[in-house]
């Protein structure tokens, strides 16, 4: 029984111990990629599972990695770090959404459009919003209405809703006319 007692111990000592690094930081987020967010005041950096600080406290703001790359906000602008903490895609935008599907949501002078891993921007920034790639389609606003890209920039689906949402499942739900309904990725209205 003693022998129970101080191996639970030991266990419970160490468990405690592995975690005690959290308490450095004001916030500690999901480890993703392999890095973790963490805040203390109102910076913000990423650290190994193990606590060892990756990328230095240094940003105004910050999105989990995905896909291998974060967004990070420096002197009120947004960019992109790879998970060495290399920056990739210069501090300019004034908004930023994480990768997916390969490609980022960014918008620099109001508009908006779509860069790759090494920053470059692949779909030009000529839209008024947009959302994240979902199902190999984008959500974009055009003169205040939503249609659908595919990853070459092409639309496929006109914009001509008043609001959209991802693709999930193989159906986005759209608003046309102040209702709401669902279509397919051929824009073809579908029962849900």
């Amino acid at each position: 029984m003693k022998y129970l007692l101080l191996f639970s111990a030991l266990w419970f000592s160490f468990g405690g111990n592995a975690q005690a690094w959290t308490k450095e930081y004001d916030n500690v987020d999901e480890c993703t990629c392999g890095l973790a967010l963490v805040t203390k005041g109102d910076k913000h950096g990423f650290v190994t599972k193990e606590g060892k600080l990756v990328i230095p406290l240094i940003y105004e703001d910050a999105l989990h990695f995905t896909e291998g790359m974060a967004a990070v906000k420096k002197d009120g602008k947004w960019g992109y770090l790879d998970s060495t903490g290399k920056e990739v895609a210069a501090m300019q935008y004034h908004d930023a959404n994480s990768f997916a599907d390969g490609l980022a949501v960014v918008g620099k002078n109001d508009k908006y459009g779509f860069i790759d891993y090494s920053g470059k921007v692949v779909i030009p920034l000529s839209y008024d919003n947009a959302s994240s790639f979902a199902e190999g389609l984008a959500a974009v606003n055009k003169n205040g209405l939503w249609g659908f890209i595919d990853r070459t920039g092409k639309e496929v689906i006109g914009c001509k809703y008043g609001y959209a949402v991802s693709f999930s499942d193989g159906i986005a739900k759209v608003m046309k006319d102040s209702k709401w309904m669902a279509i397919d990725k051929n824009g073809k209205k579908v029962e849900e």
